[in-house]
Parts: structure tokens; sequence; C-alpha cells
């Protein structure tokens, strides 16, 4: 549920940001309740035929040539986690999503990935990304983080997503809190409260 990393076609496109060298989900919108046959995930390259990543048929992964090391899809949320990124990385990906029942057209969503360096403050502060997330509860929340000095912390990542089968919430955000000390965290969504971990304590090292 909390994750903290330390370092130093649709209507509108999704957008998300990564740190060089780690890690980034893409979620896939998957607001629909049609069984969901396969799915692809694209990297879109202006004049070239878009570029195969990863994804599944019949529940099984598929990764694309080069990307079975560094790519890992979750085929329950509809994600894929992207791993060691690198400047190359930015630009624009695309969800193609294939039903089992032909009737249904395939829908496409887009993301766009911003790449940034290691996250510093002005006083060259190392960063460190923090996630929250929870599914399947219902109304919509927010998350609460406890532990957190409120002056160092900016919302980085900010996404919820309705599910029409189940009227359920899917909830995920990211924050990026400026290290000033060892800091003990937790995160709470729907009132279940995650783990707690200690942050910050690769400053100076």
């Amino acid at each position: 549920m909390l994750l903290c990393v330390c370092v130093g076609v649709s209507d509108a496109a999704m957008n998300i940001t990564a740190v060089l060298g780690h890690s980034v989900t893409f979620r896939c919108p998957s607001n629909h309740s049609k069984p969901v046959e396969r799915l692809y995930i694209q990297r879109v390259i202006k004049d070239k035929e878009d570029m195969y990543i990863n994804g599944f048929t019949n529940g099984r992964e598929i990764p694309g040539k080069g990307y079975q090391s560094r790519t890992k899809v979750n085929t329950m949320d509809y994600s894929m986690e992207m791993r060691n990124i690198s400047v190359g990385d930015e630009g624009s990906y695309i969800c193609v999503f294939v039903f089992v029942d032909k009737a249904y057209k395939p829908e496409i969503s887009e993301i766009f990935l911003k790449v940034t360096g290691m996250p510093q403050d002005a006083d060259n502060r190392v960063g460190c990304h923090l996630s929250c997330s929870a599914v399947g509860g219902y109304p919509q929340s927010t998350v609460r983080w406890a532990g957190l000095n409120p002056s160092l912390t900016n919302v980085f990542y900010n996404w919820s997503l309705a599910h029409n089968d189940s009227k359920t919430w899917t909830i995920n955000q990211t924050i990026m809190y400026n290290c000033d000390q060892p800091t003990n965290v937790s995160c709470a969504v729907w009132g279940a409260v995650s783990h707690t971990i200690t942050i910050c304590k690769c400053v100076g090292c």
C-alpha cells in the first residue's frame, strides 16, 4: 500500500512523471464492465509504427522485445511497472483494450510520461517519493499522510477511478517529501492504515 523511493487515445492524455533510474507505474484507464481479452501497451513514435512494450492475452503476460527485464504487467488492475527509467522513455504511450465480446470496438487511451532528474529542493536536500494506493473502497476517498511536515510536502501525482460494474473506487497518490531528518510515515485511505516506514535515512550518505 505504501512505497517510498529515496532519490537525490482518449479525450485527454493522462500525465505521469518518473525519476531517472527509478520505476513508474502506467495505469490504463479501465472504466468499463466488459471482460477484457487482451491489453496492449505501446509507445507512440512520430512518423513510425507504434512500438509494442508489454501486455497480456487471456491473462498471460507477453512482454515486447527488449522490455522483458524492465516491465511487468498486472492483469488484475491493468497496470504496468517500468523500471530503470531513462530520458529516452519520455513520450506518449497508448493502452489498447480488446474485449471478449467482438461486438465492442477496442478502446484506446493515451498516457504521457515525463522524465525528471533527481528531485531536490532549493537547499539541495534530497527528496523522497511516497506512493499510497488502495483498491475496492466506497465512496470516493482521499489519501491522508501521518508523520509528515505539510510545508515539506508536494503532491506529485493524484489519480482516482470509479469502476462502473462494482461502483467501487481505486485511489492512488504520489507525493515528494523534501527530507530534512529521518521520519516515520504511514498513509490511510477509507480508514485502512498502511504499515509505518522510516524515510530520509539516506540523507548525507
